[in-house]
């Protein structure tokens, strides 16, 4: 099952056009030692665009078990980045080649009238990949695409990317990624993980490269409510949203995320562990997402 598999189009968002036209830049940033309170110009007339890849199913011969409750964490960040004014594409289910040709739209989009840009992967993670329906896709190849050379528009401008996916295979101690999982509706909340290895990814100047856990361990999901890191990252948004500058939102997150344990699991050796995500910044301001006034 796929939906949503299109790119987005000249009338999906704003009043942008494509980058291949000449784009008129701000001045140049100035080398002068900066007030350490300097924040990110927010004052566009878009937010900026948001895309969110979520990824439950999987073709049969990657024997990778389906992500249910990952609907939830779509239909959750769907309506808290809606709330801070993003213009919000949802896309289910892609393969590599639709992923890589939103990815490519949105490389090559005018961002000029846009505060920033932010991603997010829903799905199983390794070797530095998230996994597409049909494959995986290199991290580092998706977030250097939105980098100056090939993004002008986005020049200094913040860069979000939000990765929910394994990065290991421990909890606090090693044990076996749980993978026999059954392929059907699920009608019970049950508490299961997401499968891979992902590594954090330094990505250049203005990004902010956000993981659901810490490297080398397991990231938790709820069968019905979605993964403890999204649902903790949308109260922070709805609570905080437009009043704390983002990194303290991320350490908040973190914070209530770290907090939680596993208190019933198929995998009897996951109970009473632990999950704690992190980020790596290269924010070079303070990013805050004030208001849009009217």
């Amino acid at each position: 099952m796929k939906t949503c598999s299109r790119a987005f189009r000249t009338s999906d968002w704003g009043k942008g056009s494509p980058s291949n036209r000449t784009t008129t830049l701000s001045t140049q940033p100035s080398i002068e030692v900066s007030d350490p309170g300097e924040e990110y110009v927010m004052s566009y007339n878009l937010r900026g665009l948001a895309l969110i890849f979520n990824q439950e199913y999987f073709s049969p011969e990657l024997r990778l078990p389906h992500r249910h409750g990952t609907k939830a964490d779509k239909n959750n960040l769907l309506r808290r980045l809606e709330e801070l004014s993003f213009a919000v594409r949802p896309y289910d289910n892609l393969n590599r080649q639709e992923v890589l040709a939103v990815i490519n739209d949105a490389v090559n989009w005018s961002h000029t009238e846009a505060d920033c840009f932010l991603c997010v992967f829903l799905s199983h993670g390794e070797n530095e990949c998230v996994f597409a329906r049909d494959g995986k896709l290199s991290i580092r190849d998706l977030t250097h695409t939105f980098k100056g050379d090939r993004c002008p528009s986005l020049v200094c401008k913040p860069k979000i990317f939000i990765f929910q996916a394994c990065r290991g295979d421990k909890h606090d101690e090693p044990v076996s990624p749980i993978v026999d999982v059954v392929d059907c509706e699920v009608h019970a909340n049950q508490l299961v993980v997401d499968v891979g290895t992902v590594h954090t990814l330094p990505a250049g100047a203005d990004f902010l490269m956000c993981y659901s856990v810490a490297e080398g361990y397991f990231s938790h999901r709820e069968t019905l409510n979605g993964s403890w890191y999204i649902q903790d990252l949308c109260e922070v948004l709805q609570e905080y949203g437009t009043r704390l500058e983002i990194t303290e939102m991320m350490t908040l997150v973190n914070r209530r995320v770290s907090l939680r344990r596993v208190e019933n699991c198929a995998d009897r050796n996951a109970i009473g562990k632990k999950q704690v995500p992190c980020y790596t910044s290269m924010l070079t301001k303070k990013l805050y997402f004030r208001s849009k006034k009217l």
